[in-house]
């Protein structure tokens, strides 16, 4: 990395300040060529960390802006690297003519995630810290950030290390008895081994499954609305939102696809998902809307079964929440309560919380919010920032596990110590791969595409 990158970190639109940064080992130089402090003094003779009040310019001398720019020499930087930064009046247009300037130094454009992937390269941060930052920057409820800002400050690394650590040294005492067998080194028991074995193996399944709730964090719970024409599941949809998003008339069928909007309700992220009424007909449009539906159902966490409460629960209904519930938690919306309500309205299948709601009117949907909090609580034990949140966090671990259970296996079938550590040396690369400890370049572009340019 011998070449100096820069980009907008702020965005494109335009705001009261916006920023543009530089990192590499020409990146103070090159400020000092398109900024000149009042003061007179070069930046390259500012201390770090210092704002600077001074001219913004082309390296010609045209004035661009007067703003503020800071330095931060290696290794104490974000990447590691020389860094600076230029705090601008943010114009989206000054911001590209300030990074203009800045190509005409000999400075390249930053790719998506090039300054945090250069920050992992100098060993600021581990791969779990990496992704804390991609999270973070896209956090769309309180506890996402908790738990972003948690991970940031290294509690995920900090529970994966304690696992690792206590592996390692396993293995590291194994192979003392092995390459000093002069020395008094007690060598390893299978009672040691099965102790040190189940310990880690039930902190790293603790860990694997924290999984579901960390996922649905990030990325938000897939909640299926469905029902049968005109039950109110597009009322319903728009008065969670709180905006006419989905298209609402009295003529059954109008829904012809899914629409999906993110929504944070009761604290918990929910990919809302508005779906067709679920029904047979010869309409080719409407089918395709129906297996639409039925494939939204399927693929839900928490699936919304919205019936018209003013007629009762008919059989087609009745399948429809049993075929609900098989997949998962299921909540009855009884819908219209502002009408007439059909009595008596049959009880739910085991498991099924009911909830009474006039979507027309917003009566009740606080009690469906409720609901859904109950479904999806959340865990106090847990620190925030020692969920797992991603599907390649999830299956390093899962994989870990696995060699886990299988060393523990043949520790049991009355295999030698070096036949079960193979499987105990597997699981650390796994773990390795967690934290960044072994690195993976597919990998590791996998989680760059998530950043933006600027980060």
């Amino acid at each position: 990395m011998n070449d100096t990158i820069a980009a907008i970190a702020t965005g494109h639109q335009a705001t009261a300040i916006g920023i543009v940064r530089l990192s590499g080992p020409q990146a103070i130089a090159a400020l000092d060529q398109v900024f000149t402090p009042v003061g007179g003094v070069p930046m390259h003779q500012q201390p770090n960390r210092l704002l600077v009040y001074g001219t913004l310019h082309t390296p010609e001398g045209l004035a661009l802006d007067h703003c503020l720019a800071t330095v931060s020499r290696a290794p104490h930087s974000y990447t590691g690297e020389d860094t600076a930064e230029l705090q601008c009046h943010g114009s989206p247009v000054l911001l590209s003519m300030a990074l203009e300037a800045l190509f005409a130094c000999g400075v390249r454009q930053a790719q998506a995630g090039e300054f945090t992937r250069r920050a992992f390269l100098a060993g600021k941060m581990d791969l779990t810290r990496t992704e804390a930052v991609a999270d973070l920057i896209h956090a769309e409820s309180q506890d996402a950030v908790y738990q972003a800002a948690g991970q940031l400050g290294g509690a995920l690394a900090q529970v994966i290390n304690d696992i690792y650590d206590q592996l390692t040294g396993l293995m590291a005492h194994f192979h003392a008895v092995l390459d000093y067998p002069d020395e008094d080194i007690d060598p390893l028991e299978a009672q040691e081994i099965a102790h040190t074995l189940a310990q880690a193996g039930a902190k790293l399944d603790r860990l694997a499954h924290t999984y579901r709730r960390g996922r649905a964090l990030v990325e938000g719970i897939p909640c299926a609305i469905v029902g049968k024409p005109n039950a109110g599941k597009s009322t319903l949809f728009n008065a969670l939102l709180g905006y006419d998003r989905a298209i609402v008339t009295p003529i059954a069928g109008t829904t012809r696809d899914t629409v999906e909007e993110r929504l944070n309700l009761g604290g918990i992220l929910l990919r809302l998902i508005d779906t067709a009424g679920l029904r047979d007909s010869t309409d080719q449009v409407e089918q395709m809307g129906v297996e639409r539906s039925r494939e939204a159902l399927r693929r839900s966490e928490l699936t919304l079964v919205v019936v018209d409460a003013s007629r009762p629960r008919d059989a087609e209904e009745e399948e429809l929440l049993a075929l609900a519930a098989s997949h998962g938690p299921t909540i009855l919306v009884y819908n219209k309560e502002d009408l007439p309500t059909a009595a008596p309205l049959p009880s739910p299948p085991a498991g099924v919380e009911t909830v009474a709601l006039s979507a027309l009117t917003g009566d009740g949907i606080d009690q469906l919010e409720l609901a859904i909090s109950h479904l999806f609580p959340q865990d106090t034990g847990l620190r925030p920032g020692t969920l797992l949140t991603n599907a390649r966090q999830a299956q390093s671990a899962a994989l870990a596990q696995t060699c886990l259970t299988r060393a523990q296996q043949a520790l049991q079938a009355g295999l030698s110590p070096d036949a079960v550590l193979t499987d105990v040396e597997e699981a650390l690369t796994y773990l390795g791969e967690l934290t960044g400890r072994v690195v993976r370049e597919d990998i590791t572009s996998q989680i760059f595409q998530r950043f933006c340019v600027g980060k």
